[in-house]
């Protein structure tokens, strides 16, 4: 056990007297500025070690300024997307309003014909198929929409109402080929009837008459001989003209001068004064 208390009790010296040295290195060097020298040549010679020490240090706030500025980039960059994809699509919506206000300018403003009421109507959906051309639109017996009531496009005409809903209608275009109306050669007043062919096949022109005076670019109007569509509204293009020398027979066909492929908005027509449903 002796020696266990002289080794501790020799530590205990030493260690106070380490400690008074370095209180009269302190008190020397405040005083005195023994040491200034001294330390002023070891911070010089530690300098390079305290870069060198802090360096990873400065690197790695480099690399976190770094990902931080990158990441707020990344950021900023798929706002601007954002934002350009939001313009874009707003330029969209103002391109197809501005051609929708178009059209339907185009619309109400064509054929200024009187005592004529006309409906504005959308079309709801279309039914083309071999043995059925129609088409349904969002008006029907709440706005006073009847049978046989024509219908027409800034075009030219697109068919007639042939039955009658609530709220919807449904329409005969003028291809279908149950459909006839009476037609007139606008340069001369020649009559004849144009029949639908099917889809996207032009109408055929059936005529009473041996001697006929229907030429290619012929425009053909509604007679208004049927008490149903008004006279003098655009109908078809004459496009041929064939003699059928075996038969002694002319035959001819015209385009549809309404777009049916792209039918949206219409217009219903009917006289202001009458209140008949048929």
């Amino acid at each position: 056990m002796q020696p266990m208390f002289t080794r501790n009790s020799s530590l205990k010296l030493k260690f106070l007297i380490a400690i008074i040295i370095a209180i009269i290195i302190i008190l020397a060097d405040h005083r005195f500025k023994s040491f200034s020298k001294v330390r002023i040549y070891m911070n010089t010679a530690l300098s390079p070690l305290y870069f060198l020490v802090n360096k990873p240090r400065q690197i790695l706030d480099q690399i976190s300024v770094l990902l931080k500025s990158q990441k707020k980039l990344h950021s900023e960059n798929q706002a601007l997307q954002y934002q350009i994809m939001i313009k874009n699509s707003d330029l969209l919506i103002l391109n197809q309003v501005k051609t929708e206000n178009t059209c339907l300018r185009e619309l109400l403003n064509s054929y200024p014909i009187p005592n004529e009421h006309k409906i504005l109507t959308r079309v709801l959906s279309t039914s083309i198929d071999p043995y059925s051309n129609q088409m349904v639109i969002d008006k029907g017996s709440v706005n006073n929409v009847h049978e046989g009531q024509p219908v027409i496009n800034a075009q030219g005409v697109v068919g007639q109402v042939i039955a009658v809903s609530k709220l919807t209608s449904r329409v005969l275009l003028i291809c279908d080929i149950s459909h006839a109306l009476p037609v007139q050669v606008l340069r001369n007043g020649f009559l004849a009837i144009a029949s639908g062919n099917g889809w996207g096949k032009d109408l055929h022109i059936e005529h009473f008459s041996d001697h006929i005076d229907i030429r290619c670019g012929d425009i053909l109007v509604t007679s208004g001989i049927d008490d149903r569509f008004p006279a003098g509204y655009p109908v078809a293009l004459v496009s041929s003209v064939v003699e059928d020398k075996n038969h002694s027979a002319t035959i001819v066909f015209a385009h549809p001068l309404a777009e049916l492929k792209y039918l949206r908005y219409l217009l219903l027509l009917s006289k202001k004064n009458s209140n008949d449903v048929r």
